[in-house]
């Protein structure tokens, strides 16, 4: 009878002389734990992400609107709270600068604005005046700017007293030299006249607080708080929360990677999990023989869970801290591609702390050990005098507790694919990933079941391939526990692999479509920093033009599916009459027309429309850029929005709240010698060239997916190679056994591969039918057409999976048979 501290003594021994049975193990839970360390680290970077007060740095205090819309749904107990980000710059009234300055223990308040404005087609940034004061600029000739006068660099060559043209966001513009500086790209106006000129006249961006000497920071916060109220939802920044104020993109940084590290990340470390525990139920199953063994001789049930157990504490722990190196590695490239791509800010660090690392190491280790435990169920239980009989004999595949909760998750995804089938837009989209999910965990729970049909159905052909094939056949239908165990990670990997490429290249292939058909016009004047204020009417007025249509971009906020949530949707603002834009610019138009495009009225896409539940003659209640609310009436529901913009609005009603109010296409109708003309507006192209540059816009996005794509099915591709070679390993007295009896070595081998050929095709078809009962719906909604799958690069994802797995059994196999004694 064992002693009370053997089971220990066991696992010691166990891990230090057979560590073959736990290096599959070993490699499992390191590659769960930088999966989730990567993921962990951008989470905590967003959390963290700050950028150091610059322009604001002499400002102890700033004032600015809140940039989020906070949402509630439900009430009590149920109530949910949603924050948007709003696509542009909320501003706040221009009174509120002289009530911040009236707060007890401030010096002044100094109402800042900050825009783009042009000289002979340099682009400047123009701010008023009073702003020196944070700035610490200093006057090289003249005096300050009144108005109609301005501040230009020395570097122009304007002298005071000279007159220059500038076009601002008010129009162009005619000013007197009052002064000059030595900066670079600035220009300087009156306090009051730069405001006006801002094209948002009354509204500041925010306004910095100076201190008298002698006050706190945080009294003369609390000051100024109870001074501006919660007029305009005004919220106070103090120490590095400043620099949020003056560098908006922040705010997108932390948005892009907080959703990379929790909603990708959650994911990932599902997935990541799932498939570690199967590898370790895996690895405590091929032992089954050895725990018999135990119980035949007197173990005890409790000591076969804590030899368990602490196999998994020799092995998890090790493994968890040395995959954070890899996983650090991972998310240290991931964040400098995107700062290289320019979706995060150059100035925000990674920060990689303890807190990440740690949690990813102990969900490895309590991965191991909740599937040690859930593995050593059956062993312990077996009767020590049945024990050895009943290892040798395969389990049913049927479970008490698996099955049924496998069918329940197979019939959830039957289920929610009819509900993302008969949703639209966002909806549908988050209901397919819920598709992919349920049926995800039905494979991993249905395992043995589905195993065992891929044997029956698979298994016909191969009978006739001669003694290997049947000896496949026969090997496959009766270890489909074994067989499971492999054909669940190759499904993971296939499944998540196509559902994330091919999801981007439909997306691709119609908004490709959609761009090419719906631009009309002959030539289009671009410029992406925007185009001068009176483009749209000096290209109409170049002979040889007969329309010219300005295009301003930008995204509002319009309602979700269930009509509570906000979601960012594309908009483009028409200079011009919709008559003269349905020349250049075919939207395909479902119902109305769009010569009813006016201020207050809006066109919008048909999945938008459909989403919405739209029609003509509604109103949609919307965000504008900058958060200010607005209910247009629908005049026109086109259908090639996703190769325009969702939403069509007259440029009138979008200027006002935008940073930028500069156009930055005009799409021009006209006779080719006017080309020429044009080119002094920007860069001419025609619609082959302009949809050319559009989709190196789509570039980031495609690049995430497949980013996505690569860590999702790299990690479960290594996986089930490493599940493959596992149990490959794990039959070596069977692959002998074939030899003594007979059975020659092309026989042995052929079999492997018919084995291997068996595996990757059920797994890559099961994948396969995920991918496509997940990506039917979501492209429904999202584009309104069926998936696109490009046949090469689904050969690809098909052969890279029969390659990889044909490669893991029959190296380890063949390495097996090199040490089987020769038949006599």
């Amino acid at each position: 009878m064992f002693t009370p501290h053997l089971p220990n003594g066991l696992a010691r021994a166990a891990v230090r002389f057979k560590p073959s049975s736990f290096v599959g193990t070993f490699v499992a839970l390191l590659l769960a734990a930088a999966v989730v360390s990567a993921c962990g680290i951008l989470t905590e970077t967003g959390l963290r992400a700050s950028v150091p007060a610059d322009r604001y740095a002499k400002a102890p205090v700033v004032v600015a609107a809140d940039q989020k819309i906070h949402l509630r749904s439900g009430s009590g107990d149920s109530e949910e709270k949603t924050d948007v980000l709003l696509p542009d710059t909320a501003r706040l009234p221009e009174s509120l600068v002289a009530k911040a300055a009236s707060a007890p223990g401030a010096a002044t308040a100094i109402g800042d604005v900050g825009y783009s404005v042009r000289h002979d087609d340099t682009p400047l940034t123009a701010h008023g005046w009073g702003s020196t004061a944070l700035t610490g600029t200093r006057l090289v000739t003249g005096t300050a700017p009144r108005t109609d006068e301005a501040v230009v660099p020395a570097g122009t060559g304007s002298r005071v007293g000279d007159t220059v043209t500038l076009d601002t966001p008010a129009g162009v513009r005619e000013f007197r030299v009052s002064g000059t500086t030595a900066t670079d790209a600035t220009v300087w106006f009156a306090d009051r006249q730069a405001v006006q000129l801002s094209g948002h006249p009354g509204r500041v961006d925010a306004i910095a607080v100076l201190a008298d000497r002698g006050t706190a920071t945080d009294t003369l916060a609390g000051q100024v708080r109870e001074a501006v109220g919660h007029t305009a939802t005004a919220r106070v920044h103090t120490g590095d929360d400043r620099g949020t104020v003056e560098t908006p993109a922040l705010a997108g940084t932390r948005e892009l990677l907080l959703g990379l590290g929790l909603s990708f990340g959650g994911v990932a470390t599902m997935v990541a999990v799932f498939t570690a525990a199967g590898t370790v139920a895996l690895s405590v199953g091929q032992r089954s023989r050895e725990f018999a063994l135990l119980r035949a001789i007197g173990a005890t049930p409790r000591q076969l869970r804590r030899t368990i157990a602490t196999e998994s504490l020799l092995v998890a722990p090790l493994a968890g801290a040395l995959g954070c190196l890899p996983g650090a590695a991972l998310a240290r490239w991931w964040f400098g591609q995107l700062q290289d791509r320019g979706a995060a800010l150059d100035s925000v660090d990674l920060h990689i702390s303890w807190l990440p690392l740690t949690i990813a190491a102990a969900t490895t280790m309590l991965t191991a050990l909740g599937a040690g435990y859930l593995a050593a169920r059956r062993p312990a239980k077996l009767k020590p005098g049945l024990a050895l009989a009943q290892t040798a004999v395969e389990r049913a595949p049927f479970g008490v507790i698996r099955t049924p909760l496998g069918i329940a998750a197979l019939a959830g995804g039957a289920v929610l694919a009819g509900v993302a089938a008969s949703s639209v837009g966002e909806d549908a989209a988050n209901a397919a990933l819920g598709v992919v999910m349920l049926f995800m965990v039905a494979v991993g729970l249905l395992g043995p079941v589905i195993a065992r049909i891929c044997a029956a159905v698979i298994g016909l052909p191969l009978r006739a391939a001669g003694a290997s094939g049947s000896l496949a056949a026969a090997n496959s239908r009766t270890n489909s526990r074994r067989l499971a165990s492999a054909i669940t990670p190759i499904v993971l990997a296939m499944a998540f692999s196509s559902t994330l490429v091919f999801m981007q290249t439909s997306q691709e292939r119609v908004t490709a479509h959609q761009q090419r058909d719906a631009i009309t016009a002959d030539h289009i004047v671009t410029a992406p920093a925007g185009l001068r204020s009176d483009a749209t009417e000096r290209a109409a007025a170049t002979p040889g033009v007969s329309t010219a249509v300005g295009l301003l971009r930008g995204s509002v906020l319009v309602p979700g599916g269930d009509g509570v949530n906000l979601q960012s949707a594309s908009a483009q603002g028409v200079i011009g009459s919709g008559k003269k834009l349905a020349e250049v610019q075919d939207l395909d138009v479902r119902t109305g027309s769009l010569t009813g495009l006016r201020p207050g009225t809006v066109a919008v896409d048909t999945t938008l429309a459909e989403s919405a539940d739209l029609r003509t003659g509604d109103r949609l209640a919307l965000r504008l850029p900058d958060g200010t609310k607005a209910n247009p009436e629908v005049v026109a529901v086109y259908g090639r929005g996703l190769g325009t913009s969702l939403l069509t609005f007259p440029a009138a009603d979008l200027k006002p709240h935008m940073t930028s109010p500069y156009a930055t296409d005009v799409l021009v109708r006209a006779t080719p010698a006017a080309a020429r003309e044009l080119a002094v507006l920007g860069t001419v192209t025609d619609s082959s060239g302009y949809a050319a540059a559009q989709d190196k816009d789509r570039e980031l996005n495609a690049w995430a997916n497949t980013v996505m794509a690569a860590v999702l099915g790299g990690f479960a591709a290594i996986a089930a190679v490493n599940t493959l070679v596992m149990t490959v390993l794990d039959r070596r007295r069977e692959l002998t056994m074939l030899r003594l009896v007979g059975s020659t070595h092309s026989q042995v081998m052929g079999m492997i591969r018919w084995e291997a050929l068996l595996v990757t095709v059920a797994g890559a078809a099961l994948g396969t039918g995920i991918a496509m009962a997940t990506l039917f719906p979501m492209m429904r909604g999202l584009t309104g057409e069926s998936p696109y799958i490009p046949p090469v690069l689904y050969g690809s994802f098909v052969a890279a999976t029969v390659g990889l797995g044909l490669l893991a059994m029959a190296v380890p196999a063949r390495a097996a048979l090199r040490r089987a004694e020769p038949r006599p």
